[in-house]
């Protein structure tokens, strides 16, 4: 017995010389790979701050808290146009660089019409079945010939009266909650309703019943929960621990379980609906059997298509109330141009708001100021390397242009801070004379891969902030004055209350 006590003890010097060399071996690797990353990486003439230079984590840590976006914005105010804000991460606010990254390439025998997105941001779990937003360029492409119909023109003046029902709903229970004005109500809360409603109707043939119940479905609450969790999984596989993030996933999947479980019976409902709809998701429906889309894939992408087709909405209409709000001035022109064109409610419909030019301009600038994807449309340079805004690019590099820096940029807009629809209502050869690059926002991206669902989101929250605009005034609670500021960002906002006054003025004007 002795003995192998003392034989133990024996061992534990090698045992902790053991552990000695493996710490320093560690120290050591992450030594020289920050060294290589700065002075020898292909990368090494941008610009950028040095531990990001050296070392992934930075970058990692300010996405898994939601400071990513604002960090990197000012990195540009800092740096310039490009900015390295990872040893192998480039951003971008040259407006050229729309084209560069995700517009349609063409020629020197390229391989791919893109670049392809990069991996950690779309695939960063392995078991997810592939949708429109992570295919690869061939099922991305037949994906969306399969869906361009339910976007169409056509499509939505048949989806039109769907959509003006739940509007309708909303400003009844608005009229409802508000108590004459005197109790302050969550609109962004509401607005999500109306557009999680509206989506869930032109994709399962069938209402979440958020605006019916003035509560959120379960499956809504997963999306907001995961923004953050969803973070976190790509700054793990963004650092190089995807194995670690499939085992995370895998031992918190109850949660993706059970709203699968949501999207699957839904999906099912929809499949077994004996009369076609005109609808956003007919399409996939139709190719099932001649394109083999197994059900998990269907599922997948209804899921992504309600997500995009709402939250995103939602966000942006939650954005311009709020900064209209801020800016008693503009919320007046606006409030004339809606009430001097329509005589009742009943009149505001998608032909009609297409004519409300400065309604379009508000849009527009809340779109800049607060845009519903802040960052997070990262590709990466093919094989050969790639010229971008200017700049040689290596291969394999992660590239990107983050909505909320290209919106902020002082060389692409004149004041970038204020809100100044008006900065809209000029041509671009005029916008251009003042410091306004109207081409550097675009809101629902460009080239093959940009917003199938542009034209809807335009006309949903035309309508719904047309017929709020008519039928309330509206003033901000004191509790949401900073509300822009009081928030963080995954990629999506993680949207605080917005708390407004109500004031309604009857549905016919006086």
């Amino acid at each position: 017995m002795a003995e192998n006590v003392s034989e133990v003890w024996a061992e534990r010097p090698s045992i902790g010389l053991f552990a000695l060399v493996a710490v320093f071996s560690a120290f050591i690797w992450q030594a020289a790979t920050a060294i290589y990353n700065i002075y020898f990486h292909p990368l090494r003439g941008f610009p950028g701050p040095l531990l990001q230079r050296a070392s992934v984590l930075p970058w990692a840590i300010q996405n898994s808290i939601g400071v990513q976006a604002r960090r990197t914005q000012k990195l540009h105010d800092q740096y310039g146009p490009v900015v390295r804000i990872g040893p192998n991460h480039l951003s971008f606010t040259d407006p050229k660089a729309w084209k560069d990254i995700y517009g349609h390439r063409v020629g020197n025998g390229l391989h791919a019409n893109e670049m392809m997105k990069a991996e950690p941001f779309v695939k960063s779990i392995k078991s997810i079945p592939t949708s429109i937003i992570n295919a690869d360029r061939e099922e991305h492409s037949r994906f969306r010939r399969a869906l361009s119909h339910g976007f169409s023109d056509a499509a939505m003046r048949v989806q039109e009266p769907d959509i003006v029902k739940y509007v309708d709903l909303l400003i009844e229970r608005l009229h409802r909650e508000c108590d004459q004005g005197n109790k302050a109500l969550n609109i962004e809360a509401w607005y999500n309703f109306t557009t999680f409603d509206i989506v869930g109707d032109l994709v399962f043939g069938q209402s979440f019943n958020c605006l019916k119940d003035s509560d959120y479905h379960p499956w809504i609450e997963f999306i907001f929960k995961s923004v953050r969790s969803g973070a976190v999984l790509v700054s793990l596989t963004y650092i190089g621990l995807s194995s670690l993030v499939q085992v995370l996933f895998r031992l918190g999947s109850f949660a993706i379980v059970r709203v699968q479980k949501y999207t699957d019976d839904m999906v099912s409902t929809r499949l077994s609906m004996e009369k076609s709809r005109d609808d956003l998701f007919e399409g996939l429906v139709k190719r099932r059997d001649d394109w083999n889309l197994s059900f998990k894939k269907l599922s997948a992408n209804a899921f992504l298509l309600v997500l995009a087709g709402s939250e995103t909405t939602a966000t942006t209409l939650s954005g311009a109330t709020y900064l209209l709000l801020k800016h008693p001035e503009i919320l007046e022109k606006l409030k004339h141009e809606i009430r001097s064109t329509f005589e009742d409610a009943s009149q505001i419909n998608i032909n009609s708001v297409g004519n409300l030019k400065y309604m379009l301009a508000v849009l527009n600038e809340a779109l800049r100021l607060y845009p519903p994807v802040t960052s997070g449309l990262v590709r990466t340079v093919p094989e050969g390397g790639s010229e971008i805004a200017g700049h040689f690019v290596a291969e394999g590099t992660y590239v990107e242009i983050q909505q909320w820096s290209m919106n902020h940029s002082k060389d692409n807009w004149a004041d970038p801070w204020e809100f100044n629809p008006e900065r809209f209502l000029t041509t671009s050869e005029e916008a251009l004379e003042v410091g306004n690059k109207l081409e550097a926002l675009q809101a629902f991206n460009v080239g093959p891969r940009n917003c199938i669902g542009r034209n809807l989101a335009y006309a949903e929250m035309r309508i719904i902030l047309a017929r709020v605009i008519f039928a309330f005034d509206l003033e901000i609670a004191d509790k949401s004055r900073d509300w822009i500021d009081d928030q963080k960002t995954y990629i999506l906002w993680d949207r605080a209350p917005l708390n407004v006054y109500l004031k309604p003025l009857g549905e016919t004007k006086a």
